[in-house]
């Protein structure tokens, strides 16, 4: 951890994908047990820093640190071994393997396999074990995708919009289980609904075009119509 108490710390980040430049000087940070949000329209950027820092993608300049180690020019493998988690926005699954063959891989990368804490957060999954993960419904891939995330015990996960396309119940389940989550380890997350997010975050940073343009971090300052302002 940073002297200041940061468990991430991103400075100064530029990223581009050829000529077009899509970040330009992000700064965040976060806490142990922190939930940050990122909100923003289509195209902000939002993404691609979530992405940068997994390590899925290298930025022109700029830092990004976690408990004090250098990430940047570490692949994305070496990363989620830092435990840092990423959960991408496709809710892609391995679709010819089973929920189980699925959860297996996760322990195998992480050497957890411990699924009980899994199934707490998500016990459909246990009826689901023996199913392909291609029959699985969104939310399930969800479910599956965030429960295979949390093996190995990470200190940060990375959520990209887990709510896109969801039911109200799923969303409401997820507010839930990422609220316990965060009890044991730090959330980034990306996401459009302003309600859920709200609801749970301790702090909200606001991207336009490659920009932040707002840091919110005053508990009665996170609420939606204080972040449509800057949407």
């Amino acid at each position: 951890m940073s002297a200041n108490g940061n468990l991430l710390e991103v400075t100064g980040l530029n990223v581009a994908y050829g000529e077009s430049k899509v970040l330009f000087d992000v700064g965040i940070t976060v806490k142990p047990n922190q939930v940050v949000a990122c909100v923003g329209r289509n195209g902000a950027g939002k993404s691609t820093m979530l992405k940068t820092i997994a390590g899925f993608i290298k930025p022109s300049s700029g830092t990004v640190t976690a408990d004090g180690a250098d990430l940047v020019g570490l692949t994305a493998y070496v990363v989620a071994g830092m435990g840092i988690k990423y959960i991408p926005q496709d809710k892609k699954v391995f679709s010819d393997l089973t929920v189980r063959e699925n959860l297996e891989l996760g322990s195998y990368a992480s050497k957890d396999y411990a699924w009980d804490k899994v199934y707490d957060y998500f016990p459909k999954l246990k009826i689901l074990l023996d199913r392909k993960a291609g029959y699985l419904s969104g939310g399930e891939r969800q479910m599956l995708m965030v429960g295979r995330a949390l093996l190995g015990k990470p200190k940060l996960l990375l959520v990209d919009e887990p709510t896109e396309g969801l039911a109200p119940s799923i969303v409401s389940h997820l507010k839930d289980v990422f609220r316990e989550v965060s009890k044991t380890t730090a959330l980034v997350i990306v996401e459009q609904n302003l309600p859920m997010i709200c609801a749970i975050a301790d702090k909200i940073y606001a991207l336009s075009e490659g920009r932040i343009m707002a840091e919110i971090a005053e508990r009665d300052q996170i609420k939606p119509e204080v972040c449509e302002k800057y949407l």
